[in-house]
């Protein structure tokens, strides 16, 4: 009962009508009227000034109704969430951008013609996935696959080699072998270790991978950018 009274206040407030407040809510007038008295008489505090003509909402009124908002605005929320949740056959599955655009988009087509029934809802993203607080069913990251409290699967393997621009195969410190890297720039994504990595199965062992060497560039976690730049850079990445 106390719900229906704040249905018809919550109206009223609004439209600063009974009448008005009785055609959006699909009831009389009187009922209207009837339920806002009784929940002054509840709450023991008056809501409303009413007028021959007019009606304004008291001081206790103005400050209800932000409440009387939110907690609809609560109630719609949980009401769609709900309904959402009953389609169970969406899928949403975040990925990296490049790994979107480079592999997954490509393939996505075959996916969709083979499981029609599927509503496939793609969500490009850097960040890593917090699947208690997003509507998230699929992530697929680069890692070591080790996260606690979630199945991971292998899906493939990533091949780390770099790239230069042709001007350094040629000239005084031309490129014939890993240890000639020591001349040059190295490019590299910020906060990945690759460089480390391929010098170290390259056997480099004279190829500083220090700071001093990098350029730290924020690439948005995509090596193409970085393909681009040795194209045109004294350098490679």
């Amino acid at each position: 009962m106390l719900r229906c009274r704040q249905v018809n206040s919550k109206a009223a407030a609004h439209t600063l009508s009974f009448t008005e407040a009785a055609r959006e809510l699909n009831v009389t007038q009187a009922a209207v009227s009837h339920q806002i008295k009784s929940l002054e008489v509840f709450l023991e505090r008056q809501l409303f000034k009413r007028g021959n003509r007019s009606l304004e909402l008291t001081e206790n009124g103005s400050n209800l109704l932000p409440y009387v908002d939110q907690a609809f605005s609560v109630l719609q929320s949980g009401i769609e969430e709900m309904m959402e949740g009953e389609n169970t056959n969406t899928l949403t599955v975040t990925v990296l951008p490049s790994f979107a655009s480079r592999w997954l988009v490509p393939r996505l087509g075959l996916f969709i013609k083979a499981y029609p029934e599927i509503d496939f809802r793609l969500a490009p993203s850097r960040s890593l996935t917090n699947f208690k607080r997003e509507k998230i069913d699929l992530a697929i990251r680069h890692g070591s696959g080790k996260y606690p409290g979630l199945h991971s699967i292998h899906l493939l393997d990533e091949s780390i080699f770099p790239v230069c621009s042709p001007k350094m195969m040629t000239g005084e410190y031309a490129l014939n072998c890993p240890s000639d890297l020591k001349h040059h720039v190295l490019l590299h994504d910020d906060g990945h270790g690759d460089w480390r990595k391929w010098l170290l199965a390259a056997e480099a062992n004279d190829v500083d991978a220090s700071k001093d060497q990098f350029i730290p560039i924020q690439v948005w976690r995509c090596s193409q950018p970085l393909k681009e730049m040795a194209l045109h850079w004294p350098g490679a990445s």
